[in-house]
């Protein structure tokens, strides 16, 4: 039985360590290059024509524009193809378009964006803007539209600091229902910066309602309107301005005729007999 020598048996000779790190240097070479050139087909691939964005499908509100006016407006802003495009940028573009509030953009392959539109409901005009073009939608926030398009003659302005529109909306909204009780409407709300407010009715008549939280503005002016009626009854006369700022009561000015600051006390000593 032959055997082996034993130089047979002994292992290869380790290679240097410089021998060694050249082949692991070569071997990640040669990954980082089979990448790059994997990542450049794929970037010639998305370029291709056949994913350029080449449709928009509006859905949802439309009222105030058309969608050939929603698309001509956002359209020059949009980047990208259909691989490429940033929804989030593409949402400010539409965004962006006169009355839209929101929008919600989304990809439709091979090559269409689909953006779903919620628009503003004007509740009031905002009339702290210089350029007087900006509007208070139904969540209290300020936009810019083209007033022209307001169907309602009868909306009433808002004026107050910058920030406060939906503190102020919510005051409105309270306080409207206790005006309709003496047959008339709110045409202006203002908040001075020292936190004062003040009601301008579409009868001519102002109603200084001073400071304080909406519950206790509220209930000054429901007081307010409760006794009313008893002291305009026994002079006849329109009510032309109220300043509600004091504690025990409130001061009138009625066309032609002025009264003193009790006239809660005193509605209520008419109540009486």
């Amino acid at each position: 039985m032959a055997t082996r020598s034993p130089a047979f048996n002994k292992p290869p000779p380790a290679l240097p360590a410089d021998v060694r790190l050249m082949h692991v240097s070569a071997n990640v070479l040669f990954v980082l290059a089979g990448l790059a050139l994997v990542a450049m087909l794929v970037l010639c691939l998305l370029r291709l024509p056949v994913f350029a964005l080449n449709a928009i499908r509006v859905e949802g509100e439309v009222t105030r524009n058309s969608v050939a006016t929603i698309r001509a407006n956002a359209a020059p802003k949009l980047a990208g193809n259909f691989f490429t495009n940033k929804l989030a940028v593409s949402q400010r573009a539409f965004e962006s378009v006169p009355w839209v509030r929101k929008a919600v953009v989304r990809r439709e392959w091979p090559s269409r964006l689909v953006v779903r539109l919620e628009e503003h409901r004007a509740a009031a005009f905002w009339g702290s803007d210089a350029d007087g073009s900006k509007l208070v939608n139904t969540f209290g926030e300020v936009f810019e539209a083209n007033l022209g398009d307001v169907e309602d003659d009868h909306l009433p302005t808002l004026t107050g600091p910058a920030g406060s529109s939906a503190q102020m909306l919510d005051l409105l909204r309270r306080l409207t229902p206790l005006f309709e009780r003496m047959e008339a409407r709110i045409d202006a709300l203002t908040l001075s910066g020292r936190g004062s407010w003040r009601v301008e009715l579409d009868t001519g008549a102002e109603v200084a309602l001073g400071r304080g939280t909406p519950d206790e503005l509220v209930a000054h002016t429901e007081r307010f309107i409760g006794t009313l009626t008893q002291v305009t009854s026994r002079y006849q006369r329109p009510l032309e301005s109220a300043d509600l700022r004091h504690h025990d009561g409130y001061a009138l000015k009625l066309r032609g005729v002025s009264t003193g600051v009790d006239v809660t006390k005193d509605a209520t000593k008419e109540k009486k007999r």
